[in-house]
């Protein structure tokens, strides 16, 4: 391989840019050549609407493909729960990385916890998916919260905890783990009480199909373990033919004895915003050896939930 230092793909927020530069690094060093970042705005970076008002489907990620399949850059990074489900035949998930935590936090005033909250407290999410199981948690557990849409990078989320407009924002904890914010956090939700959207927390590398050479050396940085779980998240997603602004939740965890990995176990959740009706289910199984089996998984679960009525749930279709 040559040392011409190879152009890698990225989104031009602080945590694009902080995730990049670690798949950077770790491209140099297995590699011995050096990574150029190059900064591409997306659609999704660029709009002020809400998700579900745009599509949320690949609105993060379009422009970054579109400069692969110019030749622009060698290769990209994505937030893997950004990627739609079907895949590009000239583009290769080249590898998936060790997973960060999948789980969601809370910000909020005075380092409150979500449960301590006061009555009537106002909290932020620009995830459906959130609003949906914050406020089923809610109602089954009486507390009084209103739900609020935002968007924005991490600093505008905070800041409006900061500036006293909500009294918490719910982020994921990964994103904040990557720009060494984590010690902001005043809560962490366990995934019973809110589900990850499916593939939070891991990234994507992708290239395109035909690069054999880098494809090899990109596979080096793949962890067997995180792939075969989000193959499992995303099929479900795809099964239910919702997309990524969906108020679907997945996470796919391994359980073992010891040392020993036995099983994984699938769990899904589907509801509407105001968290009056959820589908969630879960199912446990040999973990998966292969692509299909990981997207078999994930469809027998989703076959289940739309049986439960989960399609009636969806506010957004795939397209």
């Amino acid at each position: 391989m040559s040392t011409k230092a190879l152009k890698l793909g990225t989104r031009r927020s602080k945590l694009a840019m902080a995730q990049s530069g670690q798949v950077a690094d770790a491209v140099s060093q297995v590699t011995g050549r050096p990574v150029e970042l190059v900064e591409i705005t997306t659609y999704g970076d660029v709009s002020r609407e809400h998700l579900a008002q745009i599509g949320g489907t690949g609105v993060f990620v379009a422009a970054l493909r579109e400069a692969l399949l110019r030749g622009e850059v060698d290769f990209a990074v994505h937030s893997l729960k950004d990627l739609p489900t079907t895949q590009p035949d000239e583009l290769v998930l080249a590898a998936i990385p060790e997973r960060e935590d999948p789980r969601d936090v809370v910000v909020a005033r005075d380092a409150l916890k979500f449960t301590d909250l006061p009555r009537g407290a106002r909290i932020g999410t620009g995830a459906p998916r959130r609003m949906a199981q914050l406020n089923a948690y809610a109602r089954a557990h009486g507390l009084d919260i209103e739900t609020v849409p935002i968007r924005g990078n991490v600093d505008t989320r905070i800041g409006y905890v900061r500036g006293g407009e909500l009294d918490a924002v719910v982020l994921a904890a990964a994103g904040l783990n990557r720009i060494g914010r984590s010690d902001e956090v005043t809560d962490f939700l366990s995934v019973d009480t809110v589900l990850p959207a499916p593939g939070q927390g891991a990234l994507a590398i992708e290239c395109t199909a035909g690069n054999a050479e880098l494809l090899a050396v990109l596979a080096q940085l793949d962890d067997p373990f995180t792939r075969a779980a989000v193959t499992a998240e995303r099929s479900l997603l795809a099964a239910l033919e919702a997309g990524c602004s969906a108020p679907v939740g997945a996470l796919a965890d391994l359980l073992a004895d010891g040392q020993i990995v036995k099983e994984m176990r699938l769990r899904g959740v589907v509801g509407t915003t105001d968290g009056s009706t959820l589908v969630q289910l879960s199912t446990t199984g040999p973990v998966p050896q292969t692509h299909d089996e990981a997207m078999a998984f994930g469809r027998e679960l989703a076959t289940e939930m739309l049986a439960q009525g989960a399609a009636g749930l969806m506010g957004e279709r795939a397209h």
